[in-house]
């Protein structure tokens, strides 16, 4: 992702309606996600758990944006200290910016690129979940955004974006997130589940998607939210940087839904609309860092490999026991890690910078710069989050009672449920239920 940068004042860019027009539509269309992975992630649980998990992302919209404006950017784009943690009082609740003040270097206003990426920070958290699905208290998951958001993903964010971030400076290449966002969520992800233990019944009963129709819709809403996410992310049309990140995208999630289904056929014996969307979300995943370094053949390869390893790694849980309810772990970190560590090897030096991977003459010095950021991300986060969810866990409590998560989790923490099927009976049905004169009046209009 473009950073500030500075710039000499005869070379001082001007405010760009167009740019500032095509970013804030980039930033609803990032928006649109958190929705469209409330979807994705509710279409998957079983119908006890659809409500919860529709709301373990919503919430995030609300915890993370007032966090954002109260300190989150200043803590991730402020003024460096120390290569790991920003801060600019200016900025603190979003008080002393002016309207048409301009992030350094580029030609949109400070308020475009803050809303651009607060909605990067809401979705972070918010992919967690779905690997906590059907057991996670309500009130804890709340409390754990709001730690984890302000402990793990605004200095990663400073880390990997942010003018003087260790990464940053380092050279680390993440154009829209595989490390600051999906590595990070899905070591997270894993860090939790060890703390939390798992689900009643793991691989002993069926906890099969409870709407397929649901799964596909959300999944579609990601990959349309994703261009805004992925080309947005150049913060400007100027280049034609962000047009080829657009096309990247598109290549990189065909080619990882068509690898998805190809191994799920051989594997398993049928192409399924389940591995479909996940494929889909994996080969997202696995261009979001790469998509602006490498070629579109190039995009091909990476969502490939992504595709198939991803795919693979989903049935390591049931191997190795731990429960990644809607497989964060398994599409998420390892589609992130892939997608990062291939910039070493696919970078072509045409796209975003003159940065060449191993298989363009460049040899291995930007695989090493993303194996340093790969694994510092992932460990930070997942120590960091399995701490949090410790605490809690002996504090106020991590988990509903096991009654709770058998009867279902939406009725004992929502007190609703999806789907009310109490008025949907049949004309015997209604009959029965009818008042004695509405039956006899019934039965009646049929002996006539």
């Amino acid at each position: 992702m473009a950073s500030a940068a500075i710039t000499l004042a005869a070379d001082a860019p001007t405010l760009s309606s167009a740019n500032t027009g095509f970013m804030l539509i980039c930033s609803a269309l990032v928006m649109l996600m958190t929705p469209g992975l409330a979807f994705f992630y509710g279409g998957m649980v079983r119908v006890k758990s659809t409500l919860n998990m529709l709301m373990m992302s919503f919430i995030s919209l609300g915890i993370v944006t007032i966090l954002w404006v109260l300190y989150g950017f200043s803590m991730a784009f402020g003024t460096d200290s120390g290569s790991i943690i920003g801060w600019n009082s200016d900025w603190v609740g979003l008080s002393n910016i002016g309207l048409t003040q301009l992030w350094d270097g580029y030609t949109i206003p400070i308020f475009v690129f803050l809303v651009f990426q607060l909605m990067f920070a809401i979705i972070t958290p918010a992919l967690i979940s779905g690997a906590l699905a059907d057991r996670v208290k309500f009130t804890a998951w709340a409390l754990f955004i709001a730690l984890w958001a302000t402990l793990v993903y605004f200095p990663v964010a400073h880390w990997v974006w942010g003018a003087g971030g260790w990464a940053f400076e380092l050279g680390v290449i993440d154009f829209a997130g595989g490390t600051a966002v999906h590595i990070n969520a899905g070591a997270a992800a894993l860090g939790v589940i060890l703390v939390i233990g798992k689900r009643v019944g793991f691989k002993k009963d069926p906890m099969r998607p409870h709407s397929l129709p649901l799964v596909m819709l959300g999944a579609g809403l990601l990959w349309f939210g994703w261009f805004g996410f992925n080309a947005g992310s150049w913060l400007g049309n100027d280049d034609g940087v962000g047009a080829l990140m657009f096309v990247n995208t598109q290549v990189a999630t065909a080619a990882a839904m068509l690898a998805w289904l190809i191994y799920e056929k051989i594997r398993h014996g049928a192409f399924t609309t389940l591995g479909a969307a996940s494929g889909a979300v994996a080969g997202l995943v696995a261009i979001t860092p790469s998509g602006g370094a490498v070629s579109p053949l190039g995009a091909i390869a990476v969502g490939a490999i992504a595709g198939l390893l991803c795919a693979m790694a989903v049935g390591l849980k049931y191997k190795l026991g731990y429960d990644d309810s809607l497989d964060v772990v398994g599409v998420h970190l390892v589609g992130g890690v892939v997608g990062s560590l291939l910039i070493g090897f696919f970078a072509s030096g045409k796209g975003q910078s003159d940065v060449e991977g191993l298989f363009y003459g460049g040899g291995l010095t930007q695989f090493w710069k993303q194996c340093a950021g790969v694994f510092a991300v992932l460990a930070y986060s997942l120590i960091v989050s399995a701490i949090l969810a410790f605490i809690l866990d002996k504090t106020i409590g991590m988990r509903v009672s096991e009654d709770d998560e058998v009867a279902g989790i939406d009725q004992a923490e929502h007190a609703e449920t999806a789907y009310d099927f109490s008025g949907a009976g049949g004309g015997a049905a209604r009959t029965a239920a009818a008042p004695a004169p509405v039956a006899a009046a019934a039965s009646k209009k049929v002996d006539a």
